[in-house]
């Protein structure tokens, strides 16, 4: 599978997956989500795997219960709320693999290059990790779900993050039986994707010809 594939191919898995992955190919994943850019080469990114049965419930049963919140939120538009209960957002005790990704300012001390005007580029720099690990599993067939119905600081005490260490991410990593071609929130009718806009110059000037494809 070249890049490009792989970027057309991954999806945010929920409800295919079958089992954990295999350890090399997780240890593979892991490798190519340490080779990612960070600013001032600080790798500010702290991966925790978590695999206790008793760990993945509790948390799916924080998911579950935040789910209702953003239900409940959905009370005065019934079709929206219709839509969002027959969308699955996690499958954290199917992968058998929860992958918890934090950030730590710390990694490279105090004084980082790139990031005195900008302290987000550190956050910003655990995502393009979470980005490489998921267009990695991606090209070894594994599936990803990035769960974000949760509170950090619920996360951040159940896997044991020092209090300046931030949940960025539980990204349910396994096998799966296929990785759906059209996206869930698209197949389900909550959004589709829009098609790519170029500004000229400056925002709110006249859009440029769209480039998919070119």
């Amino acid at each position: 599978m070249d890049l490009y594939d792989a970027i057309n191919r991954r999806r945010d898995t929920r409800a295919e997956f079958t089992g954990p992955p295999p350890a090399a190919a997780l240890g593979r994943i892991l490798e190519a989500a340490n080779r990612a850019p960070s600013v001032g080469m600080s790798q500010p990114w702290v991966f925790v795997t978590v695999r206790d049965p008793d760990r993945l419930a509790a948390f799916r049963d924080h998911v579950a219960s935040e789910r209702e919140v953003f239900a409940a939120s959905l009370a005065d538009d019934p079709e929206r709320a219709a839509t969002f209960s027959r969308i699955k957002v996690e499958g954290i005790v199917e992968s058998g693999l929860g992958l918890v990704v934090g950030h730590d300012p710390t990694t490279a001390g105090q004084h980082v290059l790139g990031r005195h005007a900008i302290a987000d580029t550190g956050l910003y720099s655990v995502c393009l990790a979470i980005q490489n690990l998921w267009l990695a599993a991606t090209a070894e067939g594994l599936g990803v779900g990035w769960v974000s119905f949760y509170r950090e600081k619920v996360l951040a005490d159940l896997v044991g993050f020092p209090a300046h260490v931030r949940p960025v991410a539980w990204l349910c990593v396994g096998e799966v039986a296929e990785l759906p071609e059209v996206p869930d929130l698209e197949r389900f009718g909550w959004r589709s994707r829009r098609p790519l806009v170029v500004h000229d110059e400056a925002y709110g000037s006249a859009p440029s010809a769209t480039l998919s494809g070119s």
